[in-house]
C-alpha cells in the first residue's frame, strides 16, 4: 500500500514518576490530568479531568455529548470496576425515520444507507450521550476530588478556545462538508466557509457556559436540570425524537470486568459489548501456540495474526453483521503513586460525530444512531432505550497479584482490539517495557481476508506472513491511522516508578507526570507533558 511513501521513523520516550503518569492523544489533556494528582487527586481523578479536556483540544474525537467505557483498578480494595457509559437512543425511535437508500453508502458499521444519511449526520443521528453520568459517576465513587476541581483546567482551556494547528485543520479539513450542514459547527470550524487555519484559537460556541453550569450545579442538571432543558430544546429544534423523560432516564452501568488471564496476569477488560471478548479469546489462542522462549519473530507475528483473525470471525458471528470500517474515539489511561489505574475510551463515534454542534450548549454531539441497524428484525436493530450492544473500545488494565502492571486502550475503530492485544501481548509474553512496547511495528487483523503488515518488522516477518496471507505491506503514518492510536501507563513494581506514553505517530498526544497546569500560551509546552 503505501511501503515508500516516506523514508522517516519516529519514535517517542515515556515520561516517569514516582507520583504517577498519564497518558492521552493531546498532550494538553495529558498535561490536565497530571495537575490532578499534583493537587492530590487519584488516577481516576486524573483520568476524568484528561477526559474532560478533551472537549477543548480534541473535540473532533469525543466530549460532553459522547460515550464510553472507563475501567478502573483501586490499589486500596484490589478489586476492579467497569463504568459503562454507551449512548441510549429515544424511546420514539421509529424505523420510518431512516428510510433505506441503495445510492447511499453503507454507514461505517456496515448497515444499508439510508436518506439523507439521516442515521449518520444531523440532529436524528444523535443518542443520548452518556458521558456526563458516566465520568461523574467515575469521580462519586473512585475519585476523590469534586467535578467543580476536577473541570477547572477544562473551563480556562475551553475560555481560550480551541488552538487551531495542522493537525487541527487536517481533522477540521477531512469533515468540512458535513460539518457545513450546520450553522453553528459551520460558524466555528469554517470561518469565511474554509477549514479554520492555524496558528490561531477558536471560540467553541458556548462550551465555555456550559462547563461552568456543570462545574456548579453538578452533573444532575445535564440529565434533569438546567442544562437538560437547553440540550433537549436544541434537539427537538434541529429534529431529534430525544425528550426530556429520555434524558431523565438514563443511566450509565457499573459492573465488574470481564477478566481473562495470560502468563499468570489478569487482564480485566470493559465487558461483553466491549472489544473486550476479542481480546481475550486472542490472548488464549496465543497463549496456546506461542512459544515466548522462540522471541518476536516470524512464527511469533504468525499466532498473533492467527489469533486475531479468530477472535474476529467469533465476534462477527456472534453479532451477526458485518463490523465497524471507520470512527474516531480517544483514549486515556493513568497511573498514581498508590497504583491505582484507570483505561478511559470514549467517543463521538465518527470524526466529529453528528456534525452537529448545539447553539445553546457548545456541545459537539455523537452520532451513535449509526450504530444501529435501520432494519428490524436484527440484534443490533433500533429500539426504544436500547444502547449500543457491540463496541470496539478496549481499555484494558493487567494486574499481577493484586498489583496494577499496566492500563492501555486505543482509538481507531476495527484496529482498537488488534493493537491493544499487541500491545499488551509484547509486554507479557517477551517482557517489553510499555515505551518498547508502543514504539515496536506491529500488523492489523479482523478477518477481513488480509493482514496488514508495517514493512519495519522486515523482510523474513513479511516473506513469512506473505506464505500464509494476503498482505497489505503499509507503514504507520500520521494519516491514515491504520494501525491505531494507543495510549497506556505502566507502573514498575519493584521501584514504583510508573511511566506513561502515546502513540508515536500521534503529532499531538502525548504524556505527563504531576504538575500544576498552567494554561499553555500558543505553540508552548508544559513542563510536565511529552509531545514527541
Amino acid at each position: 500500500m503505501n511501503s515508500n511513501v516516506e523514508h522517516w521513523s519516529v519514535s517517542k520516550t515515556a515520561v516517569s514518576s514516582p507520583e504517577g503518569a498519564v497518558a492521552a492523544q493531546h498532550w494538553q489533556a495529558a498535561a490536565v490530568g497530571a495537575a490532578m494528582l499534583h493537587r492530590g487527586g487519584n488516577a481516576v481523578d486524573a483520568a476524568v479531568a484528561c477526559a474532560m479536556a478533551l472537549n477543548a483540544v480534541e473535540p473532533w474525537m469525543c466530549g460532553l455529548g459522547g460515550s464510553g467505557y472507563i475501567v478502573v483498578w483501586r490499589g486500596d480494595t484490589k478489586t476492579g470496576h467497569v463504568i459503562d457509559f454507551q449512548g441510549m437512543l429515544p424511546a420514539g425511535i421509529r424505523f420510518d425515520d431512516y428510510p433505506l437508500d441503495p445510492d447511499v453508502p453503507q454507514s461505517i458499521m456496515g448497515f444499508p444507507g439510508v436518506v439523507d444519511r439521516a442515521n449518520v449526520l444531523g440532529y436524528r443521528s444523535i443518542t443520548v450521550p452518556g458521558a456526563v453520568r458516566g465520568l461523574s459517576t467515575a469521580l462519586e465513587k473512585h475519585g476523590k476530588l469534586g467535578l467543580d476541581t476536577v473541570l477547572e483546567p477544562t473551563i480556562a482551556l475551553a475560555r481560550r478556545g480551541l488552538p487551531v494547528d495542522w493537525f487541527a485543520t487536517l481533522q477540521i479539513a477531512l469533515s468540512a462538508a458535513d460539518l457545513a450542514r450546520d450553522t453553528t459547527a459551520r460558524d466555528v470550524y469554517l470561518p469565511n466557509g474554509s477549514p479554520a487555519m492555524p496558528e490561531q484559537n477558536i471560540r467553541l460556541g458556548n462550551l465555555e457556559a456550559t462547563l461552568r453550569v456543570l462545574a456548579a450545579e453538578g452533573p444532575d442538571c445535564f440529565y434533569i436540570g438546567t442544562l437538560a432543558e437547553r440540550i433537549v430544546g436544541d434537539l427537538q429544534a434541529g429534529g431529534s425524537r430525544i425528550t426530556l423523560e429520555d434524558m431523565a432516564a438514563y443511566a450509565c452501568l457499573e459492573h465488574a470486568p470481564l477478566t481473562g488471564c495470560h502468563r499468570g496476569v489478569d487482564i480485566h477488560t470493559a465487558g461483553d459489548t466491549s472489544g473486550g471478548p476479542r481480546l481475550i479469546e486472542a490472548l488464549a489462542h496465543i497463549a496456546d501456540h506461542l512459544d515466548p522462549d522462540k522471541g518476536i519473530g516470524p512464527e511469533s507475528w504468525g499466532v498473533y495474526a492467527d489469533a486475531l483473525n479468530k477472535a474476529w470471525r467469533s465476534h462477527n458471528v456472534r453479532i451477526g453483521r458485518t463490523t465497524e470500517v471507520g470512527g474516531c474515539t480517544s483514549h486515556m489511561a493513568a497511573v498514581d503513586r498508590d497504583g491505582n489505574m484507570a483505561a478511559l475510551t470514549y467517543t463521538l463515534l465518527n470524526r466529529f460525530g453528528a456534525c452537529v454542534m448545539l447553539p445553546s450548549t457548545g456541545m459537539t454531539m455523537n452520532n451513535a444512531v449509526s450504530y444501529f441497524d435501520p432494519r428490524p428484525g436484527y440484534p443490533t436493530s433500533m429500539a426504544p432505550h436500547m444502547r449500543i450492544n457491540a463496541s470496539n473500545m478496549c481499555p484494558t488494565i493487567a494486574v499481577r497479584d493484586g498489583e496494577a502492571l499496566f492500563a492501555v486502550g486505543a482509538s481507531g475503530a476495527n484496529h482498537i482490539m488488534p493493537c491493544t492485544l499487541q500491545v499488551a501481548a509484547l509486554m507479557l509474553d517477551f517482557g517489553l517495557s510499555l515505551e518498547e512496547a508502543m514504539n515496536h511495528p506491529r500488523i492489523d487483523a479482523s478477518d477481513r481476508g488480509s493482514v496488514r503488515v508495517d514493512p519495519r518488522l522486515g523482510e523474513p516477518v513479511l516473506t513469512a506472513l506473505g506464505q500464509k496471507f494476503d498482505l497489505e505491506v503499509a507503514q504507520r503514518l500520521v494519516f491514515p491511522k491504520l494501525y491505531s492510536c494507543p495510549s497506556g501507563v505502566s507502573r514498575d513494581l519493584e521501584t514504583g516508578v510508573c511511566h506513561g506514553i502515546n502513540d508515536p505517530s500521534q503529532p499531538i498526544g502525548g504524556a505527563a507526570t504531576p504538575a500544576p497546569f498552567v494554561l499553555p500560551d500558543e505553540g508552548s509546552a508544559s513542563e510536565s507533558a511529552v509531545r514527541a
